[in-house]
């Protein structure tokens, strides 16, 4: 049984296979560190399981595309200060959202 180092976003994992499947694997590997890449933007700042989690989403989105004979959509580029932008929005209305919240429960009470 042969082991092949393969890099995933910069981290490197020994995986065995089976003698002369190496190159195939190492070509696998490499679709799954563009997709990583794609997602991250080049930021190594995720959650490894994560990450892991959005690859295989958007893998399994293209395979489902693929066989409903549609052209998979391709995931744009998003950069991490588009990813921290958005966040920021989120966490400002979600706050904005326990606030009214908050506000609602405590005219109930004085009902």
């Amino acid at each position: 049984m042969a082991q092949v180092t393969i890099t995933i976003n910069s981290r490197e994992y020994a995986v065995a296979c089976e003698d002369g499947q190496e190159l195939r694997i190492i070509q696998l590997a490499n679709i799954l560190d563009e997709k990583a890449k794609m997602l991250t933007g080049g930021s190594q700042q995720i959650n490894e399981s994560m990450l892991l989690a959005m690859v295989g989403l958007v893998l399994a989105d293209e395979l489902s595309e693929l066989k409903k004979g549609n052209q998979p959509q391709v995931v744009q580029n998003i950069s991490p200060e588009q990813i921290k932008e958005t966040d920021e929005s989120l966490a400002k209305q979600i706050n904005s959202l326990n606030n009214s919240l908050i506000l609602l429960a405590s005219q109930l009470n004085l009902l």
